[in-house]
């Protein structure tokens, strides 16, 4: 567990004043992503954790080890952290091979071949390492950094938004590269974003920020489908569900998913069968009935029960989070239907939920 307490201000004439305020509890393992807008305090908060602020107050422990508190304050180059930044920041002069044991010489043990070779692999860079990084892609560059901060053989992996200094064909080249961080290396990593499609695809665990506070944290499911915190996400409320791959129809091109809450028709991206997808859903393509209705082009319908409504005074839309199995889905809606349809909170009602609208 990382256990993190900030305070740090700024006041100048230059920048308006801000100042980081969080208490946080990090799982040792999974990829935590910290949330919020531009000026949130993002990245303050991971450069507190890397040592890289003046005049920070606080507490920092990982693994039960104190790296900082009222007394004491381990120096930057003494954490053993990885660092990757929204540039590469290669070494022009270097080969990405001569970047990479550059790296491997400020490991605190030696880097068995073995080692190296599996982030090689793992990273895909293997044709990459005779190359200048004039002579690499965005994403190729972004890989070799992540490699050679991997190499340095971490006990926490800091990535403060690496794509985004990449268009969006080189944000889908690297996203796969990603997620296999996750799947082959024991280690938490702490990832900086503002982008709802990249937490939603590679985190475990969030921390919100807004204004330098903490305005939600834990695992990504369950404050994704918070209404009080769902509706902060500019890019669309909604809900992440996972769920696990239960059949293919090849014919149409769709998959059949299913979770606690039952199953979803979706657009097949070659997944295996009873492999674990993500699935989000935005709550403006949800529709709810009181009814099953079977003649409708709409193949999700999901059985549920109101939990909760939000209306603020005087808005025309309501948000309605539903259970299902033991998930929830939320559905925008206007106040004229949520009246219609007579809806209240303990009410069973459907979900009714396109494929082609399922995000995943």
């Amino acid at each position: 567990m990382i256990k993190a307490c900030f305070k740090v201000a700024y006041r100048s004439s230059v920048k308006s004043d801000f100042s980081l305020d969080v208490k946080i509890d990090i799982p040792s393992k999974g990829v935590t992503a910290i949330f919020g807008h531009s000026g949130s305090g993002k990245t303050t908060l991971l450069r507190c954790i890397a040592g890289l602020e003046d005049s920070v107050h606080g507490h920092l422990e990982v693994s039960g080890q104190v790296w900082q508190n009222d007394n004491y304050c381990l120096k930057t180059y003494k954490r053993p952290i990885g660092y990757v930044f929204q540039e590469a920041s290669l070494f022009d002069h270097l080969s990405a091979h001569e970047n990479l044991l550059f790296a491997m010489k400020r490991a605190e043990h030696t880097v068995s071949q073995d080692n190296f070779d599996r982030i090689i692999s793992v990273l895909g860079i293997k044709s990459q390492l005779t190359r200048y990084p004039n002579e690499l892609s965005g994403g190729e560059r972004q890989r070799v950094a992540i490699a050679r901060a991997l190499l340095v053989q971490p006990k926490i992996l800091l990535m403060d938004e690496p794509l985004a200094s990449l268009d969006t064909a080189r944000k889908r080249e690297i996203l796969p590269y990603l997620e296999r961080l996750h799947e082959n290396f024991d280690i938490p990593i702490l990832y900086v974003s503002h982008s709802l499609d990249e937490v939603a695809r590679l985190a475990d665990h969030v921390v919100v920020l807004e204004a330098g506070k903490v305005k939600a944290q834990g695992e990504l499911t369950q404050v994704f489908s918070t209404l009080e915190y769902s509706s902060y996400f500019e890019q669309g409320t909604g809900v992440i569900i996972k769920a696990a791959v239960l059949e293919k129809d090849r014919q149409w091109h769709l998959m059949k998913v299913g979770f606690t809450g039952g199953e979803l028709w979706l657009s097949d991206n070659d997944e295996k069968i009873s492999e674990e997808v993500r699935v989000r859903i935005l709550a403006k393509d949800v529709s709810l009935a009181l009814s099953n209705h079977e003649d409708s082009s709409i193949a999700n319908r999901l059985a549920g029960k109101v939990e909760d409504i939000i209306q603020e005074e005087n808005s025309p839309i309501a948000l309605v989070r539903l259970k299902v199995g033991d998930e929830f889905i939320i559905a925008r809606l206007t106040g004229k239907s949520l009246a219609n349809l007579g809806l209240k909170e303990g009410m069973r009602c459907w979900a009714q939920i396109k494929s082609v609208a399922i995000v995943h």
